[in-house]
């Protein structure tokens, strides 16, 4: 395999099109200045697309060289760094003699940009006969009086001595002279820079020289300082007492880019308190100071890690972190909401739920898309805090009732769930709500903030006059009776009679079929008119009717119970409420609505009418006003439970020992690949390992149990391959064996994918002596979650230039066709929660659908539950206790998100027949197809195995 030839630079343009050799030579020939521009950024691109145009090296010489244009000149070094400097006998071609002696007489030329971008060509060359004469001319250029020639004289000492030491075996002592005398910035952090990697020793020496100093440097050098700082430290820790105060000393004095690095070098170099709150205080100040967003993500990630280190120090600095609220990115918002939720503590409570009071209000106003969301993290926070430290209830529930009048139905209904959690969990905050609802339900806009806000009249109105009142309330948002006057009654009859009496049609083969059209009455509802009780009901939303019938009920139940409520009193209410209910009944079976009163909704409006004929059943009342609410009782209880386990889980991973007293000690330098690095003081080999790829590799037992094989072993080139799913694309490690006993040539591996996949580059071609065998690795990227297919075949020819019997062939090549890869979608998917409220939110929101019947051996609901969940690699959102006994139905959602960002929402219905075997349907949602598709086709393969279910 032939050696990767260096690269500096990269140059991609499909629009250039290929030209032939003798065009462009007619262009360098041109007068024009222009034209010879033109003409060698064409030919620049071409060679860096592949294309060989060494044959026009002469005439670059011949009609470039010469000219004095300092375009040009930029041009001529570009391509010399591109263009094949040695001929096919690995020999120097003869025309670099002459490109060495213009490289020498522009090192010396009277021009500074001439000699600077001479010398940052020999920067990046790599051929030593090249190097070898310019040596002397080099040492020059270190003296010239312009700063632009004195660092680009740096680096080229630094090029020449790192790849041939021979050359300049003086270059750290004469950099280390320079440096001392150097004024200009750029010039002395280019001499710091090579010592630091070419003489670290004698870099310290001039760090220490200059160890108070460092704030007046330039911010390029300080960068440098610092880096070498850590890498001493990592090498030596009793070093780090040196170079403490010196960091101190940058983190008042420095830009931007030097505090971060400062702050990342004090938590090395220290554990100690006052090294931390430094580095979280000038971490606060990039919060709450920078503009760039991506800077903040990162400051808010490290700021997260010392938390898991340091939380007693970040707790003390909660205030200044809640200042990154500011930031108008609702990313940004929501990390720095998520850290301080971690820190708040007793001491910080009153102040933090001030500023997140402040930020609520603030978002009456604003981005109605970002307020709203926004909002909803908010509410999230503040009843998280609530749960934490349950005496500030008091002191956010007013607040929050405010704004259940929010047209936005997430943000009101989020608010509604927690004042209905509130207002069970401290039931002495039940007058202020029952109250403040009182006050805000006619401004309610939302059907399902509607629906909670009775429930929680029907279960927490206790005495007569809040039961009067809230019976008022509800009546007067329904409005008068009938909801339906007679005439448009009268107009819905015509038009469904109308409707109906339509003749049969013909279909296409011949037949009859009788049609019919079930087209909505006229709008009862007008455009203009604000969203209210009576208005979601003439809509048509028979759910909510259901939930007025089941409301009012329990309220007059609970009249019925108190004492001194006299008979007639409540002989009134019922009769009123029948009214109510027999005109809900009346406009949901009369067409008039866009859409007929489902069989659910009727049903429950015919159980409360037979509930308020007997208000005083004692049974009946003891199910309908207690049985309800305790089992919500106990729902919060179960929530409650499950997050004090989160919590626990939490502490035992602070609390767990790391390392214990005869464990192995691991010296850095002797560490092989596969041990996890997780001091902080690694923190630079840790970045760079993951960058590599290093920090993923295995061993070579699990490699092998995902080798597939590609060809049979009769075919005459048989090939395996090893796949390899990084996060955002995929390895393929192809051998390739040479079967026969004849040498192939020109034998290519020809690759092509199926699905969001995307074949980097195109493999070279190869020759393979008998039974000789060769490794290629491929690279497919990856852009979507969804199953992918990688397919293609080996192409060859033989000694002979013919064709083989055993393979398939195509105009004098040989073909072997490989078997398809299959890319499995669970490598893309893992688990992930979220809230009920986020879930319905993205269940209507995302449009495309997979519907996947039930088909399994397994019996159990719950156990059929464990294997889909196994399978899919999903998170279940739905409690399931196994300790409730058997059950012939079950519902849970299922939620997971991609690696790119992407969610996928599962609903399980499953009932048990009366054969034993369960029937029902899977619902897959997700905003793209591909997902949707892959994941039923996962779930239609994997349901009928039992295996794991059994386990």
């Amino acid at each position: 395999m032939a050696m990767e030839k260096q690269c500096t630079y990269l140059i991609f343009d499909e629009s250039v099109a290929r030209s032939e050799p003798a065009e462009l030579a007619s262009g360098l020939e041109a007068a024009d200045a222009k034209t010879k521009i033109a003409t060698m950024k064409k030919i620049i691109i071409l060679m860096l697309n592949g294309e060989q145009l060494g044959s026009l090296l002469m005439k670059v010489i011949q009609f470039i060289v010469p000219n004095d244009d300092k375009t040009l000149k930029k041009l001529l070094y570009l391509y010399l760094e591109a263009v094949e400097k040695r001929g096919p006998d690995g020999h120097l071609l003869p025309e670099m003699i002459l490109i060495c002696n213009m490289i020498r007489n522009d090192l010396n030329h009277p021009n500074e940009f001439v000699r600077g971008s001479a010398l940052r060509f020999m920067s990046k060359m790599r051929e030593k006969d090249i190097l070898e004469p310019l040596v002397s001319s080099l040492r020059t250029n270190l003296e010239h009086r312009h700063s632009y020639v004195r660092r680009n004289a740096v680096l080229g000492i630094y090029n020449t001595y790192r790849c041939f030491e021979d050359l300049m075996p003086d270059a750290p002592e004469v950099i280390g002279e320079f440096i001392d005398g150097e004024s200009d910035v750029s010039a002395k952090r280019n001499a710091f820079v090579m010592l630091c990697n070419c003489d670290q020793e004698r870099a310290v020496q001039y760090q220490l020289s200059v160890i108070d100093q460092i704030a007046g440097m330039g911010d390029i050098i300080q960068l440098n300082m610092l880096e070498l700082i850590r890498k001493v430290c990592r090498q030596d820790p009793y070093q780090k007492s040196k170079y403490v105060r010196a960091v101190f000393g940058l983190q008042s004095t420095a830009s931007n880019s030097v505090a971060f690095e400062c702050a990342s070098t004090l938590v090395s170099l220290s554990t100690a308190q006052t090294a931390v709150r430094t580095a979280v205080q000038a971490y606060c100040q990039l919060l709450s100071t920078h503009s760039d967003n991506n800077v903040k993500l990162i400051v808010l990630d490290k700021l997260s890690d010392l938390q898991k280190k340091h939380p007693e120090v970040l707790k003390t600095l909660i205030m200044d972190i809640i200042r990154g609220l500011s930031s108008p990115n609702i990313d940004i918002k929501k990390k720095v909401l998520d850290l301080v939720m971690e820190l708040v503590n007793p001491a910080t409570i009153d102040e933090v739920i001030a500023v997140l009071k402040k930020e609520i209000v603030k978002t009456q106003t604003g981005d109605v898309e970002k307020t709203t969301e926004y909002r909803a993290m908010l509410v999230q926070a503040i009843h998280s805090c609530v749960i934490k430290f349950p005496d500030i209830a008091a002191t956010v529930v007013h607040v929050l009732i405010d704004f259940i009048d929010d047209s936005n139905g997430n943000s009101a209904s989020e608010v509604m769930l927690f004042v209905r959690e509130v207002v069970e969990t401290y039931p002495r905050l039940r007058e202020l709500v029952v109250g403040k609802l009182t006050d805000f339900f006619p401004s309610i806009k939302v059907g399902k903030v509607f629906r909670v806000a009775m429930w929680i009249f029907s279960e927490y109105c206790l005495t007569e006059a809040e039961i009067e009142g809230a019976v008022a309330t509800i009546m007067t948002s329904l409005g008068s009776l009938p909801f339906v006057d007679e005439e448009t009654l009268e107009k819905a009859e015509n038009t469904n009679v109308q409707q109906t009496s339509k003749a049969p049609a013909v279909l296409a083969d011949g037949t009859y079929a009788s049609q019919s059209s079930a087209g909505a009455g006229p709008s009862l509802v007008s455009k203009d008119e604000a969203p209210s009780l009576r208005s979601l009901l003439l809509g048509g939303d028979f759910f909510l009717a259901a939930m007025i019938a089941s409301s009012l009920t329990k309220l007059i139940l609970r009249l019925a119970a108190c004492k001194g409520v006299s008979a007639d009193k409540i002989n009134k209410y019922v009769g009123e409420c029948m009214h109510v209910f027999c005109g809900i009944v009346r406009l949901g079976m009369s067409g008039v609505t866009p859409s007929r009163m489902d069989d659910d909704a009727q049903e429950r409006l015919w159980l409360c009418l037979m509930m308020l004929q007997d208000p005083y059943d004692a049974k009946m009342c003891e199910i309908w006003t207690q049985k309800c609410r305790q089992s919500y009782g106990t729902l919060l209880v179960q929530k409650q439970k499950a997050i004090a386990a989160q919590a626990e889980e939490k502490e035992e991973g602070k609390t767990k020992i790391k390392a214990h007293a005869d464990d192995l000690l691991s010296f850095r330098q002797l560490r092989g690949k596969g041990v996890v690095v997780t001091e902080i003081e690694d923190e630079d080999a840790l970045d760079m390992s993951r960058a590599t790829g290093a920090a993923e590799e295995e061993d070579f037992g699990s490699r092998l149990k995902r080798v597939m094989q590609l060809t049979g072993l009769s075919d005459p080139v048989y090939a395996e391959a090893v796949v390899t799913v990084h996060d955002y694309d995929i390895v393929l490690d192809v051998l390739l064996i040479n079967q026969t006993n004849e040498p192939l040539y020109n034998v290519c591996l020809e690759l092509a994918t199926v699905g969001d996949l995307k074949l980097c580059e195109r493999p070279q071609n190869y020759s393979m002596q008998p039974h000789a065998s060769i490794n290629i690795r491929a690279n497919i990227k990856v852009s979507s979650t969804e199953t992918g297919i990688i397919y293609g075949n080996i192409v060859y020819d033989n000694s002979q230039g013919g064709k083989d019997t055993n393979s398939a062939t195509t105009e004098g090549s040989n073909m072997v066709i490989l078997n398809d890869i299959h890319i499995d979608i669970m490598d893309y998917i893992t688990p992930a929660t979220c809230t009920l409220l986020q879930f319905r939110c993205m269940w209507a929101e995302f449009e495309w659908e997979n519907k996947v019947a039930v088909n399994t051996s397994i019996t159990d609901p719950v156990a059929y539950l464990r294997h889909i969940v196994s399978c899919t690699n999903m998170e279940c959102l739905t409690h399931i206790d196994d300790e409730d006994g058997e059950c012939g139905f079950l519902a849970a959602n299922l939620y997971a998100k991609s690696i790119f960002g992407e969610d996928a929402l599962v609903n399980i219905s499953v009932e048990k027949q009366r054969d034993g075997t369960l029937g029902g349907n899977l619902r897959i949602r997700s905003k793209t197809q591909g997902i949707a598709l892959s994941l039923g086709d996962k779930i239609t393969l994997k349901q009928k195995s039992t295996e794991t279910a059994k386990k």
